[in-house]
């Protein structure tokens, strides 16, 4: 994760704050409303995370055949990993 879960969590509180000061929401709950967004704002950030875990996970299931085949650890990690956020249509960076 680029981003700790305390500047998540500062930056939720701004969102919601400054879009209720501008009446661009309406809330009767703004500290409810802004643990909706700072949860929202983590797992956005920590989908990459998990989608290296996953990768590396299906490659430990393969590491005996990519051994015998000389496959490269990180180019199979690469295809994998693009494969993934394709079929899931993620964008990474």
């Amino acid at each position: 994760m680029l981003l700790s879960r305390d500047y998540v969590g500062y930056m939720a509180k701004e969102i919601v704050k400054r879009l209720v000061a501008a009446k661009m929401i309406e809330t009767k709950d703004v500290e409810n409303l802004s643990q909706q967004v700072r949860q929202v704002m983590a797992d956005e950030v920590t989908i990459e995370d998990r989608l290296n875990e996953e990768a590396r996970e299906i490659l430990a299931k393969y590491s005996d055949e990519m051994r015998r085949t000389g496959a490269s650890y990180q180019e199979m990690f690469k295809k994998i990993k693009s494969q993934l956020a394709r079929e899931r249509k993620l964008i990474l960076r």
